[in-house]
């Protein structure tokens, strides 16, 4: 499987000066689909973010997104694996750390992108697919709530992933 994901959060003590509050590491776990493997790393519960809400944003209660926030998750793209075709009221920023993925829109065309690259999703419906046989892809992605996507004065629906 993939390596572990370490996380490391600041804060401030009583004084007001800066401190680490945490460091840490986790797997990634297989989502239910099995084309990938998730570990959120943090979430706001709004936008802008709140500097004194000191929850800790990796227990936070978060779907793919997060209504009025923010989720930053690391998502290992499993040999092979294909996510389903999906659309959600968020901009996202995703950042290739390691391998290749392939991003697929509805009407089939695709761009192959490899470690380094940046993608920015702006709420197309789209699907994830590993293109290697053996090798782990991963991928950060950061999801900020937006509002849907108008056509032509309508919004477009939500999918979801399965």
């Amino acid at each position: 499987m993939s390596k572990p994901v370490r996380r490391v959060v600041t804060g401030h003590d009583t004084n007001g000066t800066a401190i680490f509050r945490s460091d840490e590491t986790f797997d990634t776990s297989v989502v239910p689909s099995g084309d990938a493997a998730m570990a959120t790393i943090w979430t706001t519960a709004n936008v802008p973010a709140d500097l004194n809400d000191e929850t800790d944003g990796r227990q936070r209660n978060a779907g793919t997104t997060l209504n009025g926030g923010s989720v930053i998750r690391i998502v290992d793209m499993l040999p092979g694996g294909v996510s389903p075709m999906h659309r959600t009221n968020s901009i996202d920023y995703g950042i290739v750390l390691e391998g290749e993925v392939e991003l697929e829109l509805d009407d089939g065309l695709t761009k192959r992108m490899g470690t380094g690259d940046i993608i920015v999703q702006r709420g197309t419906i789209h699907l994830w697919r590993n293109p290697s046989a053996t090798e782990v892809c991963r991928i950060a992605f950061i999801l900020i709530e937006a509002p849907p996507y108008l056509h032509n004065g309508a919004p477009l629906p939500e999918l979801k992933p399965h």
